[in-house]
């Protein structure tokens, strides 16, 4: 049996959560405290711009990085893919988990969040885009939009779906190609990744900066009211991610024939480690000690939970998707069943590239070409990224309990 693929190594990017998070809070109350008054007209003359050029920068990061990920995370998960027949069956249980997370979320948090709305004033308080909102794409648009008579033009115009599929079919190209021509390809896509992953992480080290413009003119304009979108946000989004979870244990007991308290106590080690380091690989060796108490084969453990650390987020769809539908109703933008598989194809992709790395770097490469996808204003993402440090404590929860259950799952079908 051959070894799981090896991960690209990219540089290490240590991402502010925490002071974003200060950022966000600090901007609110100066803008709730001093709205209205002489004091805060001066602060915004620097605020305003500081957080507008931040999410600039933001924007423009993505595309690149988002080309050079792409096309490494598919590379990497056809390479595992070929390393034999458990491998084979790991990654295919991996893409029905990560499809079916991502169709989920598409029914799911629509109906959450006409059973729960927005706010109307929280609507208006972060941005409430009366004026983005479009008409609905109808099948035919979309079939054309996926397929560009230019692919620079649609890269200069920053149409991220065509790109992104022309990049995944690009590296299954690269796939029958020789071999040396494949790793010079793999080389400039996972450098370009990397230099790309640099520059974010740069503009990153300034969101608490941004944040706190784009919070401070937020609350001046509107009081309270942004922070009660923000709230309802956390819970729309972490009860998507929840039901990526309950999903695990189902596997577990349906699939992999596990009794569920057997499961439920396995989990509970491992399930601590990951509230507690929010790190699916920090979480590795309690989650083969789990594999151990539910008397999976070692063989099986000790290749399949590497494999689905490096390649597999059994949560990013789901609770992408939710952040881009979030955003698509405090915007205004319209979503037809087609825009949706849009969505959840794109999720699906872009989950196989965004793995291994800081859940705030994470959500700005993922929901972004997403949304940009779905024709959904990527503007309120700004603000969002600044509690991800919240809903990506339910991530890595679920991702921990998806990996042990799909590991248990791939070895019972080895029976």
């Amino acid at each position: 049996m051959q070894a799981p693929a090896e991960a690209a190594k990219f540089p290490e990017i240590k991402v502010p959560a925490g002071l974003t998070f200060t950022g966000l809070v600090l901007g609110f109350a100066v803008g709730i405290l001093l709205q209205g008054t002489p004091v805060l007209a001066q602060i915004m003359v620097f605020a305003e711009p500081a957080g507008q050029l931040w999410l600039r920068a933001l924007q423009i990061t993505i595309l690149p990085l988002v080309i050079g990920l792409v096309y490494t995370g598919i590379s990497q998960t056809l390479a595992a893919a070929g390393g034999g027949k458990l491998a084979r069956r790991a990654v295919a249980l991996f893409f029905a988990v990560l499809l079916a997370a991502g169709a989920m979320s598409a029914i799911v948090v629509p109906m959450l969040l006409e059973f729960s709305p927005i706010p109307p004033r929280a609507v208006a308080a972060l941005g409430g885009a009366a004026s983005d909102a479009g008409t609905v794409p109808g099948f035919s648009q979309i079939l054309l939009a996926m397929m560009p008579e230019n692919i620079f033009a649609a890269a200069a115009s920053g149409a991220m779906l065509p790109i992104v599929l022309f990049v995944a079919v690009f590296a299954v190209a690269a796939t029958r190609i020789a071999d040396a021509a494949r790793r010079q390809l793999a080389a400039v896509f996972e450098g370009l990744a990397a230099a790309m992953m640099v520059v974010i992480g740069w503009v990153l080290a300034l969101a608490p900066i941004g944040v706190f413009g784009l919070a401070a003119a937020v609350a001046a304009n509107s009081g309270t009211d942004a922070i009660s979108a923000l709230a309802h946000y956390i819970l729309i989004v972490s009860a998507a991610g929840l039901v990526v979870t309950l999903g695990g244990y189902a596997i577990a007991v349906l699939i992999a024939r596990q009794p569920l308290g057997d499961f439920a106590r396995a989990m509970l080690p491992v399930q601590a480690v990951a509230l507690s380091t929010q790190s699916s690989l920090a979480c590795l060796p309690a989650m083969l000690a789990a594999t151990r108490k539910l008397g999976v084969r070692e063989a099986t453990a000790d290749f399949v939970l590497p494999l689905a650390v490096a390649i597999f987020r059994g949560t990013s769809p789901a609770m992408n998707m939710g952040v881009a539908i979030y955003a698509a109703y405090l915007t205004g933008t319209p979503l037809s069943p087609f825009v949706l598989a849009v969505g959840v194809g794109v999720a699906f992709l872009v989950s196989l590239s965004s793995v291994s790395l800081p859940g705030t770097l994470s959500f700005i490469i993922s929901v972004g070409p997403i949304a940009n996808a779905m024709g959904v204003p990527i503007a309120p993402l700004a603000l969002l990224v600044a509690v991800e440090i919240l809903p990506d404590l339910m991530r890595t929860l679920g991702n921990v309990t998806m990996d042990v259950a799909v590991t248990a799952a791939v070895d019972k079908g080895r029976e």
